[in-house]
């Protein structure tokens, strides 16, 4: 019988291409989700029964542990960037992160996979860096041999960085950013989905990887790049981080006030404390190069689904093609 994988996240956006390379390799894959039927596209990854999406609450032992019951490896995608209801980050990055690994080590688990990000550090002023950590800390004391992967920001269709500032641009002639030369390392999602997959078939040795792509850039490089890509001329404007400070209160207060009917999807304080510091490759720490992958650049994924928020989407090529013919 082919191997089996619990994806613990495995509908989100880094797990769904994690969730299809290991079915492509055989493996049988159950996709843990807090819902389910919102994951039914995962099944056609693979044959008929291959891929299953299954319930799981990742705050709670005897879930995490019926989902993990009989697998061969795990991978835990699991991570929030902002704290609603009983989401928090505490919970689900810190406490989440070594459950998953301690009820692993019950259960004789050979493999796994931990996806974190740059940035993790106990120290650090930001909740989400600090439980990025504390994460660790409890994935590498229940399973030592674990390999965890630290992307920078994950970039490809179903990101919600360039897909949420090229919607943003088509609103006015300002782009409003925080941050603006805070420094990032791009990654594809398929790239970091490569090297979980290396992982999880004993091709990558144990450790902690940090992953980011070939091109290192600002942030507001990054959005002068993807204007280019989308065709619109907009002005990038950085946002003061006393300002932004004052601006993330304000809308915490608000899903605070209202009990989280009112969602912050702006900018919140933690968000602002990792804004201050580059998300780039530590200079000593292992990466790609260890893992023998070369990883995608920005320039050859950002056109193939930032095209449809051109001011004519999939025409204007054509279009501007056209204004070239001579009358």
């Amino acid at each position: 019988m082919s191997k089996l994988v619990t994806i613990y996240g495995g509908s989100g956006f880094v797990g769904r291409y994690i969730a299809r390379r290991m079915a492509k390799a055989g493996w049988r894959v159950r996709v843990a989700v807090r819902r389910p039927n919102e994951a039914i596209f995962v099944k056609p990854y693979g044959v008929v029964g291959q891929v299953e999406p299954v319930l799981c609450n990742i705050r709670d032992d005897n879930s995490v542990r019926a989902v993990m019951s009989g697998a061969d490896a795990v991978v835990n995608c699991v991570g929030i960037l902002a704290e609603s209801g009983k989401n928090q980050f505490d919970t689900v990055q810190a406490e989440g992160a070594e459950r998953v690994a301690r009820i692993a080590a019950e259960e004789g688990v050979d493999r796994l996979v931990h996806i974190s990000a740059i940035g993790a550090d106990a120290a650090s002023d930001s909740d989400y860096a600090r439980t990025k950590a504390e994460g660790e800390a409890g994935v590498l004391e229940h399973m030592p041999e674990a390999v965890i992967l630290r992307p920078s920001i994950v970039f490809g269709a179903e990101d919600q960085f360039f897909n949420r500032f090229a919607s943003m641009s088509r609103l006015g002639p300002i782009l409003p950013v925080v941050g603006a030369e805070t420094k990032f390392q791009p990654v594809y999602v398929d790239d970091v989905a490569r090297a979980a997959e290396l992982a999880l078939t004993g091709d990558a040795s144990a450790g902690i990887y940090e992953l980011g792509g070939p091109d290192v850039a600002s942030f507001r490089e990054l959005m002068q790049q993807m204007l280019e890509v989308i065709h619109r001329r907009r002005l990038v404007v950085s946002i003061p981080f006393f300002f932004a400070r004052i601006m993330a209160f304000g809308f915490d207060m608000l899903q605070a006030m209202t009990l989280g009917l009112v969602t912050n999807s702006m900018i919140t304080r933690d968000q602002v404390r990792n804004l201050v510091n580059d998300n780039v490759v530590s200079d000593n720490a292992k990466g790609f190069a260890a893992l023998g992958i070369t990883p995608v650049s920005l320039a050859s994924v950002l056109p193939d689904y930032l095209w449809r928020f051109r001011p004519s989407g999939q025409y204007d090529a054509i279009k501007d093609s056209a204004k070239n013919l001579r009358t």
